[in-house]
């Protein structure tokens, strides 16, 4: 089978596609031909080496997959050879075929495509964690969502509105906004830090925000902060927005208001059952028609180092797709 893999990770340069023997999946494994595999911005951290986790080398990126199953080891039983599934694993996605632990295995609606559900995973957990499980997002109360044409930010646009909330997108180009308000959201505002307040305002009738959540830290951390209402809660995703910004801790004293951290991979450890049951809630939204993932630039295998540079680069509208076969 073609495999892209690195014996060193420093650059995408190191990265190849190879040839290597098909795997066969052990006792609790399932053992997938791929269809499709994301991209997004961690996964290309990840390969890179510049994640908060390091993988070990040679290493294969893509943690996110879609395809059918062809072959289940001796202990899976929820899903047999020829299921449309996804399946999730730390690296080894970007290959024809990939072994995934039985636990991260899926079986998808029949609405959905590959694509979709080759970005769909990781990004729709994250949202629906942070916004069920550590914002407790009522019906009604107004969220702010940083960097809403991103992966996770057109997750929590979609996941925020199905919870009843008025949303709220920033983007830093036209182009970003208007898919963040095809995607859901009530308003959409941008980036620029001169002014940013007083816009806020204007399209929020100066009303105060009771979520905010930011998958990018950037210079707008502490307006943003500052913008909320007694009780706000404020969810830190990610830093896609560069050096760690800091917040002078008076602010949450005066406010009443929380700085929540929200650590998806640390979720899925501890907390697997509930992670599955966000997983089944947002599966069945796609297959009854209520929630439709919006796909983004698609590669092929053979350009997947273009794949993981446009990954990197801020620049796309939703999740970075790589069709290994098709879909």
């Amino acid at each position: 089978m073609k495999v892209v893999q690195a014996q060193k990770i420093d650059s995408v340069a190191d990265y190849a596609l190879i040839d290597q023997a098909v795997p066969t999946p052990g006792a609790a494994e399932v053992l997938i031909k791929v269809h499709s595999c994301g991209m997004g911005y961690v996964d290309a951290l990840v390969a890179l080496g510049r994640y908060q986790v390091k993988p070990p080398v040679p290493f294969t990126p893509g943690q996110e997959v879609s395809g059918v199953v062809e072959a289940v080891g001796s202990d899976v039983t929820h899903v047999a050879v020829g299921d449309r599934v996804m399946g999730s694993s730390f690296g080894g996605g970007l290959a024809e075929f990939v072994a995934v632990p039985h636990m991260a295995v899926h079986k998808i609606p029949d609405a959905m495509s590959y694509a979709q559900a080759a970005g769909f995973n990781i990004n729709y957990i994250t949202a629906m964690h942070a916004l069920k499980d550590r914002a407790n997002l009522q019906s009604g109360e107004r969220l702010l969502v940083m960097g809403a044409a991103g992966g996770v930010g057109t997750a929590a646009v979609q996941v925020g509105k199905l919870l009843g909330a008025d949303v709220i997108a920033t983007g830093s180009t036209p182009e970003k906004r208007a898919f963040a308000q095809e995607n859901g959201a009530s308003h959409s505002l941008d980036s620029n830090f001169e002014g940013w307040r007083d816009r806020l305002k204007a399209i929020s009738d100066g009303k105060k925000l009771d979520v905010v959540l930011d998958p990018v830290c950037g210079p707008l951390l502490e307006p943003a902060f500052r913008s909320q209402g007694w009780g706000g809660r404020y969810l830190v995703i990610g830093f896609t927005g560069g050096p760690i910004p800091k917040l002078p801790v008076n602010l949450p004293l005066m406010k009443g208001a929380s700085l929540v951290g929200v650590d998806v991979r640390q979720f899925f450890m501890y907390e697997p059952e509930r992670a599955h049951a966000h997983l089944t809630q947002l599966l069945s939204w796609v297959g009854d028609g209520n929630l439709t993932p919006p796909v983004g630039r698609r590669f092929a295998l053979d350009d997947f180092a273009e794949a993981m540079t446009f990954a990197m680069s801020g620049k796309g509208l939703g999740k970075t797709i790589i069709d290994v076969a098709g879909s």
